[in-house]
């Protein structure tokens, strides 16, 4: 049987019904959280028109071991959990929502997986948002992948101290994505915690207010 690592997990929800949505945003959780903690931003963030969507990891983790490390050593969950991703975009999708009203929004491990996926599969989204997290690798890997953003928004939002996230690393994957094509805007915040902040919310914000048609 093939691996199935968070497919068929619970999907929460909030905002509008997707049946009914304009845009959407897939919100995807850090190790060791629920759906429920990142899908909470959700009562921050403009509701009218928006679904949003926060699928659940296999006991709390996407991977297991650190976002820096060989690929393989996460594997088969990293492939998994791509694969969720995969589906669940396919799923808005199908529900007559264009990829361009679609945005990615990932803290800490889901950040990763968020900006992960994005790299992996190059288009023109809504927005990309990785809140404390970086591009999957060790240390030298990152590469470019095929694709084009087409001009997508992404922003990268972390402390410079992280210990989970080497500022290095959230550089690194900004200059991988504009390569890319994407309209990236990174914020690093002298001795943050491992968190979101207000000045973070409210670039978010705005990138989901400019999901909705004018």
């Amino acid at each position: 049987m093939a691996f199935s690592a968070h497919l068929g997990e619970p999907v929460l929800a909030d905002g509008e019904p997707l049946g009914s949505a304009q845009a959407a945003v897939i919100m995807l959780h850090g190790r060791g959280a629920r759906p429920e903690s990142i899908l909470s931003l959700a009562a921050e963030l403009p509701r009218e028109g928006i679904a949003y969507l926060a699928p659940t990891a296999t006991g709390s983790t996407w991977y297991p071991h650190s976002f820096l490390q060989p690929l393989e050593r996460n594997e088969p969950y990293l492939s998994a959990a791509l694969q969720a991703v995969d589906g669940l975009i396919a799923h808005v999708a199908a529900q007559g929502i264009a990829h361009e009203r679609i945005a990615l929004l990932g803290f800490s491990q889901g950040a990763c997986l968020a900006l992960e996926y994005a790299a992996r599969n190059a288009r023109r989204y809504g927005a990309v948002i990785g809140l404390s997290g970086g591009l999957i690798g060790p240390d030298g890997s990152l590469r470019e992948n095929a694709g084009d953003f087409d001009g997508t928004p992404v922003f990268l939002g972390c402390s410079d101290i992280d210990f989970h996230i080497p500022k290095a690393r959230v550089e690194e994957s900004a200059d991988v994505l504009r390569r890319m094509g994407a309209d990236v805007r990174v914020r690093l915040y002298p001795g943050m915690a491992h968190t979101v902040n207000e000045d973070e919310l409210g670039v978010v914000q705005l990138l989901v207010e400019a999901l909705l048609p004018e």
